[in-house]
């Protein structure tokens, strides 16, 4: 009887904790959805409204025409688009391609065989990740310059190739976890170490890939400094992250068209996401595990 009236003494200040705790989750998790949309709203917002509109009406005012589309047009023509989409489609299948085949390649090397100087490469490749990229830049533009791949297009696709540690570490963290027996069971067979990697070791790195072209990728596509520094000719070697930079000047900036060219930039990687979601989501997922 004592424990029954304990209970019914602690239950209604348990139930309070407990709604709390619900609230304090649920609103924290809407208030950072409202935080993440905001900026996006704001876009589309001010991406429909005229030169007029946005200098005289408020930043959040809604347009007075949505179907406003000839920002969308004006923004696509005045920062030459089509050219930066088709120098960014080649930088990142590239890019994504070749340090797929380099990262792996060194990643089974670095985990399957046990030589001299294996653990020095690995602590190497640590002190690189920890070093500000942006602190190099002094160094790499004079090597850059010297090579004489600055304002190359494929001298940047080769130095973004370079610079891709955190992949490194996903594919060697894979391959430790796959069982040794399978290349001795190959080996046993009379395959060579290329037929082990290419044909039995490389499809079973799918998720560590997915994984390591999700991160690499996204990457590429938003890099700004780096694709600002070294394709000095923006007209013609442009990326989509500095196509934006000819709505730019010392008369102010056109936000109404950068907003239009912004939305116009996430559409491809908004498509591609729909369409292999899927694929995306399980790479992820099984990126994350640990076996």
């Amino acid at each position: 009887m004592a424990m029954e009236t304990q209970v019914e003494k602690v239950s209604p200040l348990y139930h309070a904790r407990r709604g709390i705790l619900v609230f304090l989750k649920y609103f924290s998790l809407v208030f950072i959805t409202f935080c993440i949309l905001l900026p996006l709203v704001s876009c589309v917002w001010t991406a429909a409204k005229t030169d007029a509109e946005y200098k005289t009406g408020n930043v959040m005012a809604m347009p007075h025409n949505w179907f406003n589309f000839s920002n969308y047009v004006e923004a696509f023509k005045l920062s030459n688009m089509a050219v930066a989409f088709r120098n960014s489609f080649i930088v990142l299948v590239c890019v994504c391609f070749m340090t797929t085949i380099i990262g792996t390649q060194l990643a089974y090397v670095l985990s399957r065989f046990q030589f001299p100087g294996n653990a020095f490469i690995r602590g190497a490749f640590t002190i690189a990740a920890l070093l500000p990229g942006i602190a190099m830049q002094v160094a790499v533009y004079k090597i850059m310059g010297s090579l004489g791949m600055i304002n190359s297009l494929w001298g940047y696709i080769i130095m973004s190739m370079g610079t891709d540690v955190i992949s490194i570490y996903i594919f060697i963290q894979y391959f430790e976890n796959l069982p040794i027996s399978l290349d001795e069971a190959a080996m046993i067979d009379g395959a060579s170490y290329f037929t082990i990697y290419g044909r039995i070791l490389l499809p079973l790195l799918k998720p560590a890939i997915v994984t390591a072209l999700i991160l690499k990728g996204v990457g590429i596509y938003n890099e700004y400094y780096a694709a600002n520094l070294y394709l000095q000719d923006k007209q013609k070697l442009g990326t989509v992250a500095i196509s934006l930079y000819a709505f730019t000047g010392p008369q102010g900036s056109k936000y109404n068209l950068i907003c239009a060219g912004v939305i116009v930039t996430l559409l491809p990687a908004l498509i591609l996401f729909l369409i292999f979601q899927k694929q995306i989501y399980n790479g992820v997922a099984a990126g994350a595990v640990k076996e």
